[in-house]
Order: C-alpha cells, then sequence, then structure tokens
C-alpha cells in the first residue's frame, strides 16, 4: 500500500502532518536508511521509515479525548523550563496524544488531544474555519458601539480579524461576562481583541469547538470523545 511520507508520520501518532512537513524538509527522515525531503515521496510497504534515527511503525490506534485545561498548563508535551504541561495530564493513556491548536497559559477550557495527525492538521488549517466560542469576563462596560466593532472586525497590530458573534452574558458595574465566538486561532487573539478596545481580559475559558462542548467536565480532567463527536470532528 502506498501512502505520502507526511501522512505516513502523522499516522504512526509521532506528530501532526503539518510538524512531519517541518521534519522532512529539514532532513530528519530517512526511508530505508536514505535521507528524504522530497515533500510528495510516497513510501511502500515494507520500507523502514525513520525520524531522527527512531524507527517509524505505521499506524497506531487512534484516541480522542477532550479536556478541561487548568490555569497554569502550557499547551505543549514537554517544557525546557519544568512547567507543568497538558500531556501531564494525559500520562495514563498509553498512547503519546498531542494538543490540537493551542490554548494559553491563562486560558481554560476544551482541549481535544490526540494521535490522529490528519484530523490535527484538518481541525488547524485555516482554509477550515472551525468556530471556537469562550467565556470571557472583561474589565469596564461594553457598549453597543464596541459590540459592534468586535462584530465587525478589530485591528489587532497587522492584522485584522474576520467577524465575531459576540453577546453580553452580564454587564457588571467595573466589568462583564461576555461569549464570543472567532473561527481564527491567532496568538491571544480574543485577549488582544478586547484590549483593542480597552477592555481587558480577566478571565478566559473555552467552551465549545464548533458543536463540541465542555460541558460539565471537571478542570484537569478529560474524557473520550464518543464515535459520533470524532466522526462530527473529520466532517469539518
Amino acid at each position: 500500500m502506498s501512502t505520502r511520507l507526511n501522512k505516513y508520520i502523522a499516522s504512526a501518532g509521532l506528530c501532526s502532518r503539518r510538524k512531519a512537513d517541518e521534519l522532512i524538509s529539514n532532513g530528519n527522515v530517512k526511508v530505508n536508511g536514505a535521507v528524504v525531503n522530497e515533500m510528495g515521496f510516497v513510501v511502500e510497504d515494507g520500507d523502514r521509515v525513520t525520524v531522527n534515527g527512531r524507527l517509524i511503525e505505521g499506524e497506531k490506534p487512534k484516541v480522542y479525548v477532550v479536556l478541561n485545561k487548568p490555569l497554569g498548563y502550557i499547551t505543549s508535551m514537554d517544557d525546557d523550563k519544568n512547567r507543568a504541561t497538558v500531556a501531564d495530564l494525559v500520562s495514563d493513556i498509553p498512547e503519546r496524544l498531542f494538543p490540537v491548536g493551542r490554548l494559553d497559559y491563562n486560558t481554560t477550557g476544551l482541549l481535544i488531544m490526540t494521535n490522529d495527525g490528519e484530523l490535527t492538521y484538518s481541525l488547524t488549517h485555516p482554509k477550515h474555519e472551525v468556530d471556537k466560542t469562550y467565556i470571557a469576563t472583561v474589565s469596564g462596560v461594553l457598549s453597543g458601539k464596541r459590540l459592534a466593532q468586535l462584530r465587525k472586525g478589530v485591528d489587532i497590530g497587522g492584522f485584522v480579524t474576520s467577524p465575531a458573534r459576540v453577546r453580553v452574558l452580564r454587564q457588571n458595574p467595573r466589568s462583564a461576562v461576555v461569549e464570543i465566538t472567532i473561527h481564527e486561532g491567532k496568538n491571544r487573539q480574543v485577549r488582544k481583541m478586547f484590549a483593542a478596545g480597552g477592555n481587558q481580559v480577566q478571565s478566559l475559558e473555552r467552551v465549545a469547538i464548533g458543536e463540541l462542548k465542555l460541558g460539565r467536565l471537571k478542570e484537569g480532567h478529560y474524557r473520550k470523545l464518543t464515535r459520533q463527536e470524532i466522526e462530527y470532528l473529520k466532517g469539518l
């Protein structure tokens, strides 16, 4: 059976397909002992593929979980500063899982983790425009004008965001609780969008990706996705 090299690496659960492309272009991948940096290279049955000297043994069983990321964890598999990572929260799962996208150190909530590189690639590729919904507590009052700006698009420094769906859940004298849905994933995007209008984010929680919801899952806990949820995400 013939398989593109980047897909073969991703299917083995080593990393995402995008990361596999980087490994190939950097000369970290060998097929049958020879370095391969051709993106379209095709692997045949019986080929021996190594990444950084490690033998890749074809496709592994796929595991899909949704994690409620707490504060103080970084969205990474390891950290050179010995900070807690989301990998620590799923360490009891035998398969090596990778986060789909990122959540900031100070952002909590829904994070998908899987060893399915194809799904990771699909959910994080900008062209697919997957909705992500957050609950934010922000400082100050959100005026009608300010809400209109968020719904139209905000310049966050060299990038104008796409229109967001925004609704105020509760307006307090000195703060507001807001639901906001975006489909982009720029670094600290939601925080920058509110800051552009003078509203600083005090807390931020991701509560949904598309129709996949966090629900009552406790912070620091995970659950495996149902077959229906997996098929839904693949359909996105």
